[in-house]
């Protein structure tokens, strides 16, 4: 296992800062790595939740012990300045490594860095000044701030990069067990035994979710860190371009804020399901991407119901199409395209013809005109309700 290096101390020519300076930074410590940490759980969802009660206090302790550090290698009053800066890096070490055993992403954290150098140093830059300290001397600080991250942040990659190395990729291959388990349909028995031992949850349900491979980085970050990722070949995901995420508890209020975070994206959302009945949410948005093709933005199959329905045995529609417009079929292909796209609109529109006439961009007289051809053609049959259902599933 890698050792986490150790900061190499202040910008050549910085001055140590004076203690004038130094106890209010002290003092500030607590309140800055409060507003830290709370400004990570509000701005990095990954972190909603994760870090109240024990777990809070505990990261709130540890920030408060990095910035200390921090503290102590400006000062320059300890023999040995880079001892309390050692001890901070250890705990970025253990805190990369304890990130990769929960499960989150190095993308989360490295996130939540970036936002505690931003907070940290607005906080202590404006106590610093507060205390006297001069413009020249403040931009030194400022370079030292943003450096002392670095170091952290990297410490922590090193210490999440070797736990994965440790034990993380044992648990990610028994998660993707469990992911194709799911869509293969398996037992209830089998997937209680496969869960059974691993470090992961069942919820109470899952949401099939698919989005382009570049951006599943930037999807894992503000999604449920027990997401499951299946890696088995599935031709519905074209040669790699697409990925399947199976995403915990978005339902209800949650679906609502998992669509928001993906209205910028190319994504096809399934229904959320009882977890042991995911491979349903699945067919639903493997049935959406056939129908959508492309990319076309966010799409929610709850949209597209009349349309999975109606598409779900190709080969029965087909028939069904063949026998209910079977009167149109010796016309040339051009008429009987427009009496089938008047015909449609006329049912859906309930025989309303202006609104039949502003659906299709033609003049009523058209519309009557065409309609009489089709009554021609179909006779009395347009009065049979099991007519008008087959002609409605027909052509939706």
């Amino acid at each position: 296992m890698a050792e986490p290096s150790e900061p190499t101390g202040r910008p050549a020519g910085m001055a140590a800062i004076p203690e004038s300076v130094v106890a209010p930074l002290r003092a500030a410590l607590p309140g800055v790595a409060e507003r830290t940490v709370d400004a990570v759980i509000a701005e990095v969802p990954s972190y909603a939740g994760a870090l109240t009660g024990p777990m809070g206090s505990t990261i709130r302790k540890a920030v408060q012990l990095a910035l200390g550090g921090f503290v102590s290698l400006v000062s320059g009053r300890s023999a040995d300045p880079r001892t309390p800066t050692a001890v901070s890096v250890r705990g970025a070490y253990d805190l990369g490594r304890g990130e990769a055993r929960s499960g989150r992403s190095m993308e989360a954290l490295l996130a939540a860095y970036r936002i505690g150098a931003r907070v940290s140093w607005r906080e202590l830059s404006h106590t610093a000044v507060e205390a006297g300290v001069e413009a020249a001397t403040l931009a030194d600080f400022a370079e030292l701030v943003f450096a002392y991250i670095d170091e952290l942040s990297a410490a922590s990659a090193t210490g999440h990069s070797d736990e994965l190395a440790a034990s993380g990729r044992v648990r990610r291959r028994r998660l993707e067990r469990i992911a194709h388990l799911l869509l293969e349909g398996a037992s209830a028995d089998a997937l209680h035994a496969a869960v059974e031992g691993v470090d992961w949850e069942p919820p109470t349900t899952l949401t099939a979710v698919v989005v382009p491979s570049e951006q599943v980085r930037r999807v894992l970050t503000a999604v449920d860190p027990a997401t499951l990722q299946p890696t088995e070949d599935l031709p519905e995901l074209g040669d790699g371009e697409r990925v399947l995420l199976l995403v915990p508890d978005a339902h209800e209020a949650r679906r609502a804020a998992l669509l928001r975070g993906l209205e910028a994206r190319d994504a096809v959302v399934g229904p959320p399901v009882p977890w042991l009945e995911v491979r349903t949410s699945w067919d639903h948005v493997a049935r959406a991407l056939t129908l959508v093709g492309g990319p076309v933005g966010l799409v929610d199959t709850d949209e597209l119901l009349p349309e999975l329905v109606v598409h779900a045995d190709p080969t029965a529609r087909a028939a069904l199409r063949a026998r209910a417009l079977a009167p149109l079929a010796d016309l040339r292909p051009s008429t009987a395209a427009k009496l089938e796209e008047t015909l449609r609109a006329w049912l859906l529109h309930q025989g309303r013809r202006e609104e039949v006439a502003a659906a299709l961009f033609v003049h009523p007289q058209t519309v009557r005109y065409r309609m009489g051809q089709v009554r021609e053609l179909y006779g009395d049959a347009l009065l049979d309700p099991r007519v008008v259902l087959e002609l409605t599933v027909a052509l939706v």
